[in-house]
């Protein structure tokens, strides 16, 4: 099977319901093994977005739409399945959108699998759109640098930041992606092994050698987001806002790719986004072994917020936006 090869439902997706079960790959085992886990039970689809078995804010999103479909057909409350959902990953928007969203379907007597199942085709469909925007953007020879994972993995199939890099390449454009490792969870493997997969001319960086190579000549920045605001103040993971300051300074275009359900009306600028911060053991170990001397601690934020001032341009369904846009297009 295949995974983000072009949103076809033969493919394997990221996360997707069949036999009565949600299923996902669990990517904490990529890039070492492709493992395709099944609940059937909305709790343990609750625990597997807060181990970040399923991660992405666009496969967070569908994966909490599966299990309130799992809260529906099991005779769930779904008010305390949607409370505990959302508990879950507090900055990730994608998941409050989509809880919301399949409340409204179910109280409207949705069936529950067509529902979660329509939930996640408008991801991918969104997914689609963003590659062919910003597909656009890029020039025959480009190199870019992008942060985290954004590709297949994170948003169902396709992909956010990795879609317009998709479809360039499927369009016959020559590029080099620098991926940056993003610790301490290392999804930066995720993206290169995506990039492997179809043939996408690609180097793994350390963190702190973006600056070096945005310097050597980057043409073009594209991250993924989290949680956007009005004014176009985001959050993307940790190590995020340094680039696009870098980028900034350097005067290399930074492009932010997300789709429509991942930009928060009800949250005015970045003040308005709840951060959330991870356990210690993420940074203080590695593959179990610990790495920091016994006695010392860490601090873990798991993103960081970067201001609109510093967005070229917001890649998204509809097109591409500046931050002064978005209210009015997002209405």
């Amino acid at each position: 099977m295949k995974i983000g090869l072009g949103a076809n439902k033969s493919d394997m997706r990221a996360v997707w319901f069949a036999d009565g079960a949600v299923k996902m790959i669990d990517q904490r085992k990529l890039p070492g093994d492709l493992t395709v886990v099944s609940f059937r039970d909305h709790a343990e689809v609750a625990s597997a977005i807060k181990n970040t078995s399923v991660r992405g804010a666009s496969s967070i999103g569908a994966a909490a739409a599966y299990g309130m479909c799992l809260a529906s057909l099991n005779g769930k409350k779904t008010k305390d399945a949607a409370d505990l959902l959302k508990a879950t990953r507090p900055t990730a928007y994608d998941l409050f959108y989509a809880v919301d969203h399949m409340m409204r379907r179910l109280d409207d007597k949705a069936d529950p699998v067509r529902a979660a199942d329509e939930y996640a085709q408008a991801i991918v469909d969104s997914c689609i759109k963003i590659g062919m925007h910003g597909a656009k953007l890029i020039r025959d020879g480009a190199r870019i640098m992008t942060h985290c994972n954004a590709g297949a993995l994170a948003s169902v199939d396709v992909g956010t930041a990795l879609a317009p890099v998709r479809k360039a390449h499927a369009d016959g454009k020559d590029m080099h992606i620098f991926v940056s490792e993003t610790r301490p969870r290392f999804q930066g493997m995720l993206t290169a092994w995506e990039l492997l997969q179809e043939g996408i001319p690609h180097s793994v960086i350390v963190d702190g050698a973006s600056g070096h190579f945005m310097r050597a000549g980057t043409d073009m920045v594209i991250v993924g987001a989290d949680h956007i605001a009005a004014n176009g103040d985001f959050a993307n993971k940790i190590g995020t806002y340094e680039k696009a300051v870098m980028a900034k300074e350097l005067n290399i275009p930074f492009y932010v790719a997300a789709p429509s359900s991942t930009f928060d009306r009800g949250a005015a600028d970045g003040k308005g986004i709840r951060m959330e911060d991870r356990e210690e053991d993420e940074i203080t170990k590695i593959g179990g072994m610990r790495i920091a001397p016994v006695g010392s601690h860490a601090v873990n934020p798991s993103f960081d917020i970067t201001p609109s001032g510093y967005v070229t341009g917001f890649i998204t369904d509809i097109g591409i936006l500046k931050a002064h846009e978005i209210k009015e297009r997002m209405r």
